[in-house]
């Protein structure tokens, strides 16, 4: 925090040590030298310079708001969990008290555009470019045009609105910040339950620090008790409930790990969501859309702002070739009494060897050819083909024991990702659901149809149960399809709080490690 005090105390410095410049110095022929030389790395740049007659931005005696704005807006970038060392306020102020002359000055106006315009990226779509971090996050990144940041800076007369606006907009962004203030502020000294399991009618030290720690966390008010009684129980419950344990109201090992969590390793999963949320800045997420967060283990639909249903899911297992993508499309159809048609790695790496063993192996699956054609399996002679080789495919007809269950919802992509039902009911009991080849399995998948056919007939469960009754495999196009986003956020607002999750793909973990490369710094938690 004081070096953040300090930073912006220099912000005053900055504007004092750019007064001296006069009008009539405002575009020396040094000053048009220095800055067309330097400007010429960066060809947007150049173009804007080149067509507003070499104008400074910045470093006229115009120019005064737009710097006063874009230093505070850098002083604060830490704050945001962005790689500050990129536009590093101080270096602009050093470069500013050493400028003597117009030269000088032009290679600071440069310096000044460059920061700006890195800083305008990252705030605005993150500081990361994800797919080269982990290959199954294959987001496509809206970047912003610097030919319009430099033309919007240039023309508004709010240049600290204009900075703000390049923020995030959705409401959470917000409400992460604020829980990543909170984390800054909190003492690890509260944290530290020493027992394996609290259950209701305890009366113990480790009962007073779970109370205390509810307190602070802010699932219980003031209390004095040293009895794990109704109000805790509740406590503890609600708090399981936003961190997708199982809420039986029983402190046991799960929900005392997740209490016992450091702040710093809180502070973390902020940090990464912060860039997430950066990464979607220009999704439109007051329009319907589904929303399926791989680390919760849900599907949600929301409806101009408001869940309109949520119901449980199966993703990826966690291995390299398992793990469910993170990506953004739109759902356009469903699939009722759908046929499977099994995917090529799962035939070559799983089937064929069963196949090769005993040609009678999975009987619930038909053998196609290129044609679509059943094979009779007595004309395959499967030992003699490799994996490369193998020329068939494999396909389950719609049935009551279909790995698909009895629909499929579609929003055709290349890596053959859609939202499923499935006769494997029992996995949704478990805490961590990561089971899948990487579909989702949908927990409720008929309510999920009815649903999103609500919106074109009056009668969804009708017009859902007669493509099922049909026997037959049957497409319901979506009148207007619907965006569906796959995301990861292992940190989430919630009604009553944050909500935190496992990192079972190692993502945030991954994530996080690149952004501090990158010149993120966590702020010291305060003891």
């Amino acid at each position: 925090m004081r070096e953040l005090l300090r930073k912006l105390t220099a912000t005053t410095a900055l504007t004092v040590l750019l007064a001296w410049t006069s009008p009539a110095m405002a575009q020396s022929d040094a000053f048009t030298r220095s800055l067309a030389e330097a400007a010429a790395q960066d060809e947007a740049v150049a173009t804007f310079y080149r067509y507003h007659r070499y104008q400074p931005l910045w470093t006229g005696p115009q120019d005064q708001a737009r710097r006063h704005a874009l230093i505070m807006a850098l002083s604060t970038a830490e704050a945001q969990g962005l790689p500050v060392k990129r536009y590093d306020p101080a270096d602009l102020i050093a470069l500013a008290k050493a400028a003597v002359t117009e030269g000088d000055r032009g290679r600071l106006e440069l310096a000044m555009t460059l920061a700006y315009l890195s800083y305008a990226r990252d705030v605005s779509s993150g500081a990361l470019t994800p797919k080269k971090i982990d290959s199954t996050i294959v987001r496509e990144i809206r970047r912003p045009d610097p030919a319009v940041l430099l033309a919007g800076m240039a023309t508004t007369t709010s240049p600290e609105a204009y900075l703000r606006a390049l923020l995030p907009v959705a409401p959470e962004y917000a409400r992460v910040m604020k829980e990543k203030l909170r984390l800054e502020r909190e003492s690890p000294s509260m944290i530290g339950i020493s027992a394996a399991k609290l259950s209701p009618g305890d009366s113990s030290a480790a009962v007073v620090a779970l109370r205390d720690r509810l307190i602070e966390l802010g699932y219980m008010g003031r209390s004095a008790t040293a009895i794990y009684d109704g109000q805790m129980q509740r406590a503890v419950q609600r708090y399981q409930l936003d961190q997708g344990l199982t809420a039986d109201g029983v402190a046991g090992g799960s929900t005392i790990e997740a209490l016992n969590t450091p702040p710093d390793e809180r502070l973390k999963a902020v940090t990464v969501a912060l860039e997430r949320m950066r990464w979607m800045a220009h999704t439109d997420l007051g329009a319907r859309h589904i929303w399926v967060n791989q680390a919760n283990f849900s599907a949600e639909i929301f409806d101009h702002g408001r869940v309109t249903f949520q119901t449980r899911v199966v993703v990826g297992k966690s291995a390299a070739d398992m793990r469910s993508p993170e990506f953004s499309d739109e759902m356009e159809y469903m699939v009722i009494n759908p046929s499977w048609g099994v995917p090529r790695s799962i035939i070559v790496k799983e089937y064929l060897p069963m196949l090769q063993r005993n040609p009678n192996a999975v009987g619930h699956l038909q053998v196609i050819d290129g044609r679509g054609r059943v094979v009779p399996r007595g004309a395959v002679n499967f030992a003699a083909y490799s994996a490369s080789s193998f020329p068939f495919g494999l396909r389950q007809p719609p049935s009551d024991g279909n790995a698909l269950g009895k629909v499929k919802f579609m929003f055709p992509n290349p890596y053959n990702i859609y939202l499923h039902d499935t006769p494997a009911k029992a996995l949704f009991a478990n805490e961590v659901r990561a089971f899948s080849h990487g579909c989702i399995r949908l927990g409720d998948p008929f309510d999920f149809a009815y649903m999103l056919l609500a919106k074109q007939t009056s009668d969804p469960k009708g017009l859902f149960k007669e493509h099922l009754d049909s026997k037959g495999e049957s497409a319901v196009s979506l009148d207007v399809p619907v965006p569906v986003h796959l995301v990861y956020y292992t940190a989430w607002p919630t009604k009553t709080g944050m909500s935190y999750r496992r990192d079972i793909y190692d993502r945030d973990r991954k994530l996080f490690e690149a952004l501090t490369e990158a010149g993120v710094a966590l702020t010291e938690v305060q003891g």
